[in-house]
């Protein structure tokens, strides 16, 4: 019998799309995927420099179960650089990306029948996580008009004696919005100390092209952040992510590591180490060629008449209201693919807000991105 805890997890519906997709391409279809969120770019340079010069030197072994110290402290100097904010090494533990740290976390932080709440639409993967240590998702509708952005009242109706964190994702995945700094003050004064936190996913944080994203830690000691390498830097495939939390917590998640994982990947961290000090001009190279790609998306489904209200300003999504195409987001999603074959994301996927809404992805080159716009023009047209 499969167990209750795994049944539970829901499909990722991206992923339906994806493997459909993949079939299509098995038999010689030509797809453009404007579906998964995944940087196109090779890793910068330096990255992969240190990722060889780590092997060659025999830097291949377990190293510190919170992560390499070295790594810790260049960490420090970024949130202090880029926020102002102190962060100290023993308030990091690094991971196997954000999800095995995001994990570890829950499952320290939680217990079962507590709450966490979250937006929807959001990122299809938080509430498996609350849900696999049998704690419960409770869900704020956000609005497109709104640029989906939380509102504090609404958060402050859905919590009870039970709320133990309220999630935020800003830059937003599926979005692409960001919480603005007066918002985030607003939902850090919601919390009470020592028993109810923010659990902020900052995964996109460096890929904002207008306005600035903040960092929780701005506004409250008393939160969870979660980063890592992987969108910033394109380093999705070395899986290299990180936790930073309140110091009283920080024993109990190093001990879900030593006994789940060990420790982070050693050259994966030396990686780390270099995108954070050398790989700035590839970031800014990267950032640029995406902000073009961001205002030719918008522009052209704003032509074909997709709803955009407010623009997205960060990540590498477009949220695109489709309802006057068609209220089912998942069937839309797939006619589009088997008929114009451009593959993207449906709206439902993330959460029942998101019904109605198509997520267009411009991790992609300017050139499949505009042969899937043309693709779907020619759709729309039928």
């Amino acid at each position: 019998m499969i167990s209750s805890r795994a049944e539970k997890i829901t499909s990722f519906i991206v992923m339906d799309v994806l493997e459909k997709a993949h079939e299509m391409e098995h038999n010689g279809i030509h797809i453009i995927h404007l579906e998964v969120g995944e940087p196109d770019f090779d890793v910068p340079a330096c990255v992969r420099e240190a990722v060889c010069k780590a092997v060659r030197d025999g830097r291949t072994h377990y190293t510190h179960s919170l992560g390499m110290p070295e790594l810790r402290e260049a960490l420090c100097e970024y949130y202090f650089k880029t926020y102002s904010v102190n962060v100290t090494p023993d308030q990091i533990v690094v991971g196997a990306g954000t999800s095995q740290v995001m994990f570890a976390l829950f499952a320290v932080l939680l217990e079962r029948g507590d709450e966490v709440i979250i937006s929807d639409p959001h990122y299809v993967c938080y509430p498996n996580f609350i849900r696999f240590v049998d704690a419960e998702p409770v869900t704020v509708p956000v609005y497109e008009a709104d640029g989906f952005q939380f509102r504090t009242e609404a958060i402050r109706e859905k919590i009870t004696d039970r709320t133990k964190a309220v999630f935020i994702n800003s830059p937003s995945n599926p979005t692409g919005n960001l919480l603005s700094a007066s918002r985030m003050k607003e939902i850090a004064a919601l919390t009470e100390p020592g028993r109810s936190y923010v659990v902020s996913d900052e995964i996109y944080h460096g890929l904002v092209y207008e306005g600035k994203a903040h960092c929780i830690l701005e506004f409250t000691d008393k939160a969870f952040v979660f980063n890592g390498f992987s969108k910033l830097y394109a380093m999705t495939g070395l899986r290299l992510g990180y936790v930073i939390a309140p110091k009283p917590f920080i024993r109990a998640i190093q001990k879900i590591q030593q006994n789940f994982s060990i420790c982070p990947n050693s050259t994966a961290q030396i990686a780390g180490i270099a995108a954070l000090r050398d790989a700035g001009e590839d970031v800014a190279r990267m950032k640029e060629i995406y902000n073009e790609r961001r205002k030719y998306m918008i522009r052209r489904l704003k032509d074909m008449g997709f709803g955009i209200t407010v623009e997205p300003t960060g990540a590498f999504y477009v949220f695109a209201n489709a309802k006057h195409i068609s209220g089912d987001s998942y069937k839309l999603s797939f006619d589009i693919l088997d008929k114009a074959h451009v593959g993207v994301s449906p709206g439902i996927g993330f959460g029942k807000n998101g019904e109605g809404y198509l997520r267009f992805s411009y991790a992609n080159s300017i050139e499949n991105i505009e042969e899937g716009m043309n693709r779907i023009e020619k759709y729309l047209k039928l």
